[in-house]
């Protein structure tokens, strides 16, 4: 492959004949065929008008296929970081993200059958993505921290006119995809008179009984005799009965654009009483298990060469993502454009290995990957919570709220969590008080005294994420306990191993991530460290 002094001619100059340029070519070709293949396919549903599940299963295989092909694509980009390359990679990554899409949605379809009803659908088409402010995975060869993909992130200059041409033409495809899934999968029918669904019609039922919130429960009995010394700086959460999920929260004041699907059908789930963290872990409270124990974080790791095949060496540097906020306005279609892998940044170096603790002491610890969280949990005789338990705990006993406190973001003007304020991701007007991440406990707890369960830095549960876990506990009644499902899936990165996050962070806004809603989910893979994800922990009764 090309290397470092053929990189810098190429980018000088015009795009030279080579035999890297043709193997980048037929692969090239080869995404646009696969892209044709979806495309042809969604025209051919429209055509039927019926989402059969063979359809559904001949959709979900050329969405694959193309994806796989996107996959083998991008891997040439370390080789090839020709800026005319690049520029055609982000192309092909746009597409990709709304082939993504139609896999999710294919996802959902799959589990509810052949669909004609147009109505039904229509929820799921408005918005699929889940673009949440959690960072890129950093678990794949190319990205122990995202590496390759960062040169894509860092590269925003110009092109070439072939470049250019390129573009267009991959852009020309990204808008017929996006035709092609509406078209296809909504079925044009004759609406009723009346705006909405009609009170008691089929449509109406399913959706009140996926949307329905019924009294929370909390179990009898008072806090268990326990030593303060025991469980000092946590709280007693009694447990109960409750209805987790989550409605569908746009067109509320605030409730930002995503139908979050994943957070449905909502359902009675029966937690046991727990003692949990009043806030998340700080940098001193880490700093204790690190003095003690002398464990080594992720991101402070090395990565192995075996561990990342095909890694150039100068990518096997210790670090962590960063959020790195553009100096303009961006388009908000990929997180790309505001993560950037930092080498050095770590727990120690929260904004890169300039950075200090100083001043941060109770600032939630960050850049801890999930089984950093879980090495601090054993140590302090604790462990993760379910996401059952911390929704439970999150919730404070109100049944349906959007917030930890009620149903107002702002109630009488009040500030009460820690999110963006202004443009995003480019322009933080810090209006709560804090541009970035808050000390622990400046903003009001919630009934069952915890803080900060809405915004400032993400959690991690213990639970494997899946999009579809929630229609799989609503069929078996009350669900006691769930530990969650065994294990991870998630339709927009197959192979990624994902743990569920649950309160957004201070990067959270309703112009993109809305997941300071509290009944909302996010997910990460489990080896990311990003400046924005912490944790609690909980403990059983003695």
């Amino acid at each position: 492959m090309m290397g470092r002094a053929d990189a810098g001619q190429a980018d000088a100059g015009a795009t030279p004949a080579t035999p890297d340029l043709q193997v980048e070519t037929v692969a090239h070709r080869r995404i646009r065929a696969r892209f044709s293949v979806v495309q042809n396919r969604l025209s051919a549903v429209r055509t039927a008008g019926l989402c059969s599940a063979e359809s559904i299963h001949t959709l979900r295989v050329a969405c694959r296929r193309a994806l796989a092909s996107v996959s083998l694509f991008r891997d040439l980009i370390p080789d090839a970081p020709r800026r005319w390359f690049r520029r055609r990679l982000r192309c092909v990554l746009e597409t990709a993200a709304r082939v993504r899409d139609l896999d999710l949605l294919l996802d959902h379809l799959a589990h509810d059958g052949p669909r004609r009803d147009g109505e039904t659908l229509a929820p799921l088409l408005a918005d699929t993505r889940q673009a949440s402010c959690a960072p890129p995975a950093v678990s794949a060869p190319a990205a122990k921290g995202d590496r390759m993909t960062n040169r894509q992130i860092q590269d925003r200059t110009g092109s070439s006119p072939s470049a250019l041409a390129v573009a267009c033409g991959f852009g020309l495809v990204g808008a017929l995809l996006l035709w092609g899934i509406c078209r296809a999968l909504v079925p044009p029918a004759p609406r009723p008179p009346s705006d909405g669904v009609s009170p008691g019609s089929a449509t109406s039922l399913q959706v009140e009984a996926a949307t329905s919130f019924s009294p929370t429960s909390p179990a009898p009995g008072s806090r268990p005799a326990v030593p303060d010394e025991l469980v000092r700086g946590m709280v007693w959460i009694p447990g109960g009965e409750f209805s987790m999920g989550c409605a569908d929260p746009r067109g509320k004041p605030d409730g930002g654009r995503e139908p979050m699907v994943d957070a449905r059908p909502v359902h009675r789930v029966h937690v046991d009483g727990f003692f949990m963290d009043a806030t998340e872990v700080t940098n001193r409270q880490f700093s204790a298990f690190i003095t003690a124990t002398g464990y080594v974080t992720v991101a402070e790791r090395t990565p192995r060469a075996e561990d990342f095949p095909g890694a150039p060496p100068e990518n096997l540097v210790a670090g962590s993502i960063v959020f790195t906020p553009p100096e303009q306005t961006v388009p908000l279609d990929t997180h790309y454009r505001w993560w950037a892998y930092v080498p050095g940044a770590d727990w120690r170096h929260p904004l890169g290995p300039n950075s200090t603790l100083t001043g941060r002491d109770d600032e939630p610890v960050v850049h801890v990957a999930y089984e950093d969280a879980e090495a601090y949990a054993r140590w302090a005789g604790k462990r993760l919570p379910t996401e059952a338990e911390w929704e439970f705990a999150a919730r404070g006993g109100l049944s349906g709220a959007m917030y930890p406190w009620g149903d107002s973001l702002k109630p009488e003007g009040r500030w009460m969590t820690n999110t963006w304020q202004g443009r995003f991701p480019d322009a933080n007007a810090a209006s709560d008080g804090f541009a970035g991440i808050a000390p622990v406990g400046r903003f009001p707890a919630n009934a069952y005294g915890l803080h900060d369960v809405s915004g400032n830095v993400w959690e991690w549960c213990s639970d494997w994420y899946r999009p579809d876990t929630y229609t799989s506990d609503a069929t078996t009644g009350v669900v006691r306990n769930p530990p969650g499902p065994a294990d991870s899936h998630d339709p927009q990165e197959p192979g990624q191993r994902k743990r569920v996050l649950r309160g957004g962070s201070f990067l959270c806004t309703d112009q993109y991530c809305s997941r300071y809603i509290v009944g909302t989910r996010g997910k990460a893979e489990v080896s990311s460290g990003c400046n924005h994800i912490g944790f609690r922990c909980v403990a059983p009764p003695p």
